[in-house]
């Protein structure tokens, strides 16, 4: 997984509320398209047409590969697909500020390395007014703060535990590797207390 520390660049406003996951990427996508070919199709019923003639945002010249995306409250809702993250990826996305998120939409954001920031909605509107012309904005994970083009300073906090997993690049199979040594002797305890359990291993 790729780690994030710092994404600077022009962060595309779309502020409709209650996104759905079907909405970023339909499901009978995740059927037959490669994980890397999603960015294609995100967005799809929006689009109102193929990438270089859509008038959807993420289409236009200012905020195509727009590493950032300002989002309405809630966004992500509905089932549970991480392809909907997938498919962000392939456009570009890196980060997520919005008012809210729906939770496993939320979740899957830290497993592929795409950092989900809450902040309060009159916070998202300065952002997503500053942002309209292309301006670029920063979300610095390390300072834990997203810095506007007129110099504001909006301050975000994530979990720690999350927060030092995407500071590594470590979805939680990786955070789970670092403790490998202490897994190996826990297993080697246990093999000479209890054989019997190890009996087929």
């Amino acid at each position: 997984m790729q780690p994030f520390t710092a994404v600077t660049g022009p962060a595309a406003p779309f502020l409709e509320p209650n996104v759905n996951t079907d909405v970023i990427i339909r499901i009978e996508r995740l059927t037959g398209v490669p994980r890397e070919d999603l960015g294609r199709y995100a967005f799809e019923a929006l689009r109102h047409g193929q990438e270089g003639d859509s008038a959807f945002i993420l289409d236009t010249p200012t905020f195509r590969g727009a590493p950032i995306l300002i989002a309405g409250r809630n966004f992500g809702c509905g089932s549970s697909r991480e392809g909907a993250v997938w498919a962000l990826m392939g456009l570009g996305v890196r980060t997520v500020v919005a008012e809210s998120f729906g939770d496993i939409f939320f979740n899957n954001c830290f497993q592929n390395g795409v950092l989900p920031v809450v902040l309060p909605k009159d916070a998202v509107d300065r952002l997503a007014a500053e942002a309209t012309g292309g301006a670029g904005l920063t979300v610095d994970l390390v300072a834990g703060e997203v810095r506007a083009p007129s110099g504001a300073v909006v301050p975000f906090t994530v979990d720690p535990q999350r927060r030092q997993a995407l500071l590594e690049g470590l979805d939680e199979i990786g955070v789970t590797l670092t403790r490998a040594d202490e897994i190996a002797a826990w297993q080697a305890r246990d093999r000479a207390a209890r054989p019997w359990i190890w009996a087929a291993a």
